[in-house]
């Protein structure tokens, strides 16, 4: 097997950076450091350059063999002959950034072989216990070594600058506020801006307060509108999760659907809504104890084969850790909002992750929740860019339930955005009708938003 490499290379950009000073600074400073170089003579020459430059001197191959005596070193890389061997392939200062690139790229598939190697060493090894989570630190590190190849660099001003100003002018010629994946809840998308890529989002509640059916629906309102979602449920199988969106795209009763007394405009209305879902990119995982790591590699293979938008996990105390934490649950699940939020920004998506809150609002004469009742972990709460927590006041007051019930189920349910990293924080109010698990825009209340 041949290793990567580029000798001739390697000989030409030192050449280039003993006899050219400007060749030397743009060198050093543009990264170039000793793992570049493949052969072992090349990088101790590379690394009396460093020496020189550190010292503030002129570097020329005089003071570079003067260095490798002082350190012993001069005739491990061939003499001088080899030092002014590599000055005589210094063929023009122009090409020094073209050497630079060549070795980068070299040194990055010799990365790319060795991390292969490991991952094929340890699957052989018979130490892996847990296949999931080796299949996922094994895809991290293939992709970390592309990510790699320009950790570390600076972004000027004037790069940053540029880059936002042309997303504003996009936004400006667009005519819309909406940056991020719609909801297609107005109030919720002019707050949020859309669901933004990169962030995590925190959707908590109390037990059968509507958490679910708002994941569903925002789900399906996104797939329907053109995105490409995953939705992850823990707790419901995903033909339960299907009857929901249906009762909530037709309009039909979910009792109608369970027990499949449906009249004729019923069954138009169903077969309506389910050939509009055929043709909409939502994919269900409905397996019962799934790990983060699972999550991750399933999601990379979504968005290799058909892209991806967008995740929705319902919900993060049924997302099963990765063992390291088995006497600490609260660790347990500090660990799996930072590893969550670490996914939203490596896929490059919104995740939407469901929570439930603890006792405590039960508790008090105020039955609002607050970010203090987040269950289980105060990660959640620094590590989520956006925190949404939900109340209905039918769940709790018997005249507002009455008064639901005798409008046919519809009442208001409440979105209190109470943690927005990037913006306003408020409360915002949607319809929701419990008979069809269906949440609305109050003007279109009872109807598809």
């Amino acid at each position: 097997m041949q290793i990567p490499a580029s000798y001739e290379t390697e000989m030409a950009l030192l050449g280039n950076m003993m006899v050219d000073v400007q060749s030397a600074t743009f060198a050093l400073q543009s990264g170039l450091n000793e793992s570049d170089f493949h052969l072992p003579a090349n990088k101790t020459l590379f690394k009396a350059i460093q020496t020189i430059h550190s010292a503030h001197q002129v570097i020329d191959a005089s003071l570079v063999i003067d260095t490798l005596r002082e350190h012993n070193e001069l005739n491990n890389i061939g003499g001088v002959d080899y030092v002014y061997r590599c000055c005589d392939c210094a063929i023009s200062s122009t090409n020094t950034q073209s050497y630079i690139e060549i070795l980068q790229e070299k040194r990055q598939l010799r990365a790319l072989i060795e991390t292969c190697q490991k991952i094929s060493n340890d699957a052989m090894s018979g130490n892996v216990d847990d296949a999931a989570q080796f299949l996922s630190l094994s895809e991290e590190a293939v992709l970390g070594v592309t990510r790699n190849r320009k950790s570390g660099d600076f972004q000027s001003s004037t790069t940053v600058v540029n880059e936002v100003i042309e997303k504003i002018s996009a936004m400006s010629e667009n005519k819309s506020s909406i940056t991020g994946i719609k909801s297609l809840y107005k109030d919720l998308d002019r707050t949020l801006h859309g669901f933004q890529r990169g962030d995590l989002i925190i959707l908590a509640a109390r037990p059968s307060m509507g958490k679910t059916a708002v994941a569903v629906d925002i789900a399906a309102n996104m797939a329907m509108n053109g995105s490409k979602v995953a939705f992850f449920s823990l707790e419901m199988p995903a033909a339960q999760l299907m009857q929901r969106i249906l009762s909530y795209k037709s309009g039909v009763p979910n009792d109608h659907i369970r027990n499949g007394y449906l009249n004729n405009q019923e069954w138009n209305a169903l077969s309506e809504a389910a050939a509009n879902l055929k043709n909409c990119a939502l994919y269900f995982d409905d397996s019962p104890a799934i790990t983060v790591a699972e999550m991750a590699v399933k999601c990379r293979k979504l968005r290799n084969d058909d892209g991806l938008d967008a995740i929705m996990v319902d919900y993060i105390q049924l997302i099963k850790g990765n063992g390291r934490y088995t006497d600490n649950r609260q660790q347990e699940v500090s660990d799996i909002s930072r590893n969550l939020k670490a996914l939203a920004r490596e896929l490059n998506v919104p995740i939407i992750a469901l929570s439930q809150l603890s006792r405590n609002v039960e508790g008090r004469e105020d039955k609002h929740p607050m970010m203090s009742d987040l269950r289980e972990s105060g990660a959640l709460e620094q590590d989520a860019d956006v925190i949404m927590l939900l109340y209905r006041e039918a769940y709790y007051n018997k005249e507002a339930k009455e008064k639901a019930e005798a409008s046919g189920g519809n009442e208001v349910i409440e979105i209190n955005i109470a943690k927005h990293r990037n913006g306003a924080t408020r409360r915002i109010n949607l319809a929701f009708n419990g008979n069809v698990s269906g949440v609305y825009n109050l003007e279109t209340s009872g109807a598809s938003a």
